[in-house]
């Protein structure tokens, strides 16, 4: 009987760092607004340690979860929580179920935004972005892995030459902010912390690409990467923004305000298709989660894996769900009272079990595959 091919190292290593980067980025970290909210107030060099920080809190977190997922053979979020929280693991699927659902609201209005200023109605770039997270979703596991790679690429390269840009237009700005100090009474510290604590859920929710893991070895390699690599492009932006501290700070785009200062109007467009990229993935990646979970309990219902209209299907359906839900309800209001009130009830779940029942349970050779099934 022969074996199957061993997984290749892109997908082993560094797939699972990029779909991480494609859950995180949304359109808050596109923008540079996240940034200028967390990192910038600590200064040049202070946002550096603070974007240093979250990136190691990133890859601690993401080798802890890739070895406990493995070693349970957790592939979703149901699976993985059953293993942490055993009948608790509900909990988690309430409180995900609302995080996307504030997610997609906030990536909706963000896609209209930006297609509204080509002169096009808001609706129609809310549209646009529904039927692509649903177009990549509906296909599965290789669809979505895709969309991250050729995504990634353009990301990474739209942000280079954005830093080349920035440096060859105001480059002695930015010299100048880093010769000076943090600004007093912001720390750089509680900046990172609460960062890589707001976003760190895009472990659970990439679950379904540690299929490729082979070994542990492999998931502690795989998950030390993903903070870099999720947090490169941050780290590009960070040092182009630094060169109009402190004003840029305030501003609702900082993205666009650079843009500004740039005067390139073909590149300008081509960061707007890059956000509209990032919103694509970000979204779905979260929907994909969800679609996995429903995918694995139905297999194990029906002994077959559910068809592409069926996929699709769902997707649309939690899609309309939201957006609809989020314009009536006025969710999209509450997000700033609720977002990160939610996001600290997901990492009360999710990180204290896991750095306390998870590893111990690993360490002591207690995590039987198939149980979390």
């Amino acid at each position: 009987m022969s074996q199957a091919a061993p997984e290749s190292w892109f997908k082993r290593l560094l797939l699972p760092g990029l779909s991480f980067k494609a859950v995180v980025i949304g359109g808050g970290y596109a923008t540079g607004r996240e940034i200028a909210e967390f990192f910038l107030p600590a200064g040049a060099w202070g946002g550096i340690g603070a974007i240093a920080l979250a990136t190691a809190i990133w890859s601690a977190v993401c080798v802890a979860t890739f070895l406990v997922a493995r070693a349970a053979r957790a592939r979703d979020y149901r699976a993985f929580f059953k293993v942490l929280l055993g009948r608790g693991w509900i909990l988690f699927e309430i409180a995900y179920a609302l995080f996307v659902m504030l997610l997609l609201a906030v990536f909706g209005a963000a896609a209209g935004e930006i297609v509204h200023t080509t002169g096009l109605p808001p609706m129609a770039g809310t549209v646009a972005l529904m039927a692509g997270i649903a177009g990549f979703a509906a296909f599965g596991n290789t669809a979505v892995e895709r969309l991250f790679t050729w995504v990634s690429v353009l990301l990474y390269g739209v942000y280079a030459v954005f830093l080349v840009l920035a440096l060859s237009s105001f480059g002695d700005r930015i010299a100048a902010a880093f010769a000076q100090g943090a600004p007093a009474g912001h720390g750089w510290f509680e900046g990172g912390l609460t960062y890589a604590s707001y976003n760190i859920i895009g472990a659970i929710v990439i679950l379904p690409v540690t299929r490729h893991l082979a070994s542990n070895r492999d998931a502690v390699i795989a998950g030390a990467i993903a903070g870099p690599l999720a947090m490169l492009p941050a780290l590009m932006f960070f040092v182009c923004m630094v060169a109009f501290l402190p004003g840029i700070a305030g501003e609702a785009l900082p993205s666009d305000f650079l843009l500004r200062q740039l005067g390139q109007p073909l590149f300008h467009v081509l960061f707007q298709v890059m956000i509209f990229s990032a919103l694509l993935e970000s979204g779905t990646g979260a929907v994909h989660a969800i679609n996995e979970r429903i995918a694995t309990a139905w297999r194990h219902r029906r002994g077959a894996p559910p068809t592409v209209p069926l996929r699709a299907a769902i997707t649309i359906a939690l899609l309309v769900l939201c957006m609809v839900v989020a314009d009536r309800v006025g969710l999209i209001a509450l997000i700033a009272n609720g977002y990160r009130a939610l996001a600290f009830v997901l990492l009360a779940l999710y990180i204290l079990p896991l750095l306390t029942i998870g590893l111990w349970r690993f360490r002591n050779g207690q995590l039987a595959p198939g149980e979390a099934r």
